[in-house]
């Protein structure tokens, strides 16, 4: 064989290689293809239509990524006050993202601006909504103190435009959530061309937006508005078929436009967030002898700043809540300006001092680790969507809304219009199924009808309830606040002597010591709770949001 025909041959196999690599290639990597049926993704004639651009979830506003990982949760060090509502266990958390630092003033004014021009106080179906979201300010008082100072100017001056928002029940905080999930999509859906520009600031209790609504039920987004919500009118071009349909009108949770919810932490995240273990894999971290967010045994730092030495915002003593100034202080006698310390090694500010913070749980004294051990949280209460008789989800109207009682006296609005009215899960949910067989969790395996135990032989049976609660186990006060036709309150109060506890299904979690606690509470395995419904001056929230897809951050893509 002479060298032509050699070289003609070499070139043929290499085409034949080429060709071969580039069909395995298209079968295996192509995007617009689909591996289960052959069929084109994202035809323009139609089809199913999905993101394949999507390459990992957006931090959103004022987060920062906490990616998971296995911890021992709970205090390890000496239990001086004998609690036993922290033992060691062993839990993992996925990633997810929690605020940077508190919810402030400032953030928490804008929510209330927002309700005061989209629900007008001075309409009298609306008035109600505005004074249930308002933070108690009268927290501040004291018998033996003078504090109207704060009273007056702590939520709204702006001089504490950046302290964290106090005065604020879990109730209230988790409504601030909603709110800002629905806010931060309306922008985004904005920006990527599928609502009108600016379409947030003509809202009104007829015409707002609602994330869930807007899944479940585009058009009636905004009341329906089509001059809003038409991607014909918008900037987005709509995408038009071959045959004249239009496709892609609306984005859906494939789109991967539209994030995860924002809400208050698990107790778990929360503490997991707070240890700051992003650069230390010791085995003595690992087993949980980290004491406090930052390094080292010690509340001091060891170089001296004009905040003083002090690495975080507590009571030092009796009668001494900032220090001597210039000195040992810590640069705040209440709260403090947020981000005024050194965050940890996630970037989060104030996880320890400052003010304590609400978490997602229901309060229980022991942690079922025995049941779960994995992104463990109590407090699971499932609901699903109303459905009309004509098969479309039930939207809430100004004449639907609904006010709940608290056992203050306190009134909060239940739903507002615009969204989706939820309703408990049934048997079409729960039947057959191993994970849960009821709508409300927050007692299971602890108090229920099913697993009670007893605390003294003079609980009678008439302690454990009809509705299956949790009084055998829990035998706490039974409050009562009603209205009458009047709205005059009808209060109830429980003065048997037989009650054991305070601990109930509506008592919540609150973690991390404030600017009223010693040095003790600074530790992020320490716990505590509090009435959901109540407030204080020294607790406050952050929010934090799920993660979706890769567990770590640029995580690199096989092809």
């Amino acid at each position: 064989m002479d060298m032509k025909n050699i070289f003609n041959l070499r070139i043929l196999l290499a085409l034949v290689v080429s060709l071969t690599i580039v069909s395995c290639s298209r079968n295996s990597s192509d995007k617009n293809t689909s591996r289960a049926t052959g069929w084109k993704i994202n035809d323009k004639n139609g089809g199913f239509q999905y993101n394949d651009k999507f390459q990992e979830q957006e931090t959103a506003p004022g987060l920062v990524f906490i990616e998971g990982g296995t911890f021992t949760m709970g205090k390890v060090q000496d239990d001086v006050m004998h609690d036993w509502n922290n033992s060691p266990n062993q839990q993992h958390i996925q990633s997810f993202y929690m605020d940077e630092s508190e919810v402030t003033n400032k953030m928490y004014t804008e929510y209330l601006d927002w309700i005061k021009r989209t629900y007008p106080p001075e309409e009298e179906n609306y008035r109600l909504i505005y004074k249930g979201a308002l933070p108690d300010t009268l927290v501040w008082r004291n018998r033996l103190g003078y504090a109207e100072m704060m009273t007056e100017n702590y939520l709204r001056h702006p001089g504490y435009g950046e302290y964290p928002v106090v005065g604020v029940s879990w109730i209230q905080a988790v409504e601030f959530a909603s709110w800002r999930t629905d806010r931060v999509a309306e922008i985004e859906l904005q920006e990527a061309g599928y609502l009108a520009r600016d379409s947030q600031y003509g809202s009104s209790a007829e015409s707002n937006f609602n994330v869930d609504t807007y899944i479940n039920a585009p058009t009636q987004t905004y009341g329906g508005s089509d001059s809003i919500i038409n991607p014909e009118r918008s900037r987005r071009r709509p995408q038009v078929t071959a045959s004249g349909d239009t496709i892609n009108k609306y984005a859906r949770r494939e789109s991967g436009i539209i994030g995860p919810d924002y809400r208050l932490p698990t107790e778990a995240e929360w503490e997991y967030a707070a240890l700051g273990l992003s650069e230390l894999r010791s085995f003595n971290v690992y087993r949980g002898r980290k004491k406090y967010p930052w390094d080292g045994q010690y509340t001091r730092s060891g170089s001296r700043k004009t905040r003083g030495d002090q690495l975080a915002n507590f009571k030092q003593g009796k009668g001494d809540y900032g220090g001597i100034a210039g000195w040992s202080d810590d640069g705040a006698d209440i709260t403090g300006q947020v981000m005024s310390y050194e965050p940890n090694d996630y970037g989060l500010y104030d996880m320890a001092g400052n003010v304590a913070e609400w978490v997602a749980d229901v309060y229980r004294p022991i942690v079922d680790d025995e049941f779960n051990d994995f992104n463990y949280y109590r407090g699971n209460v499932y609901t699903k969507n109303a459905i009309n008789e004509d098969g479309t989800v039930k939207i809430v109207t100004s004449d639907d809304i609904v006010y709940d009682t608290l056992s203050n006296g306190h009134i909060v609005a239940r739903n507002l219009p615009g969204e989706i009215l939820q309703v408990g899960v049934d048997d079409n949910e729960t039947y057959l199924r191993t994970q849960f067989d009821k709508s409300d969790n927050r007692n299971f395996r602890d108090g229920d009808v099913r697993s009670s135990r007893q605390y003294a032989d003079s609980f009678g049976e008439e302690d454990a309830g009809t509705d299956g609660e949790t009084r055998k186990m829990y035998n706490s006060p039974d409050h009562n606040v009603e209205r009458d036709t009047l709205g005059n309150m009808i209060k109830e109060y429980d003065t048997s002597n037989n009650r054991t506890s305070l601990i109930n299904d509506e008592v919540r979690v609150y973690k991390g010591g404030s600017w009223r606690d010693r040095a003790y509470w600074l530790d992020p395995a320490q716990r505590r709770y509090f009435p959901q419904d109540m407030a204080t001056d020294y607790i406050g929230f952050r929010c934090a949001m799920s993660r979706v897809g890769s567990k770590s951050q640029n995580t690199k893509k096989r092809n």
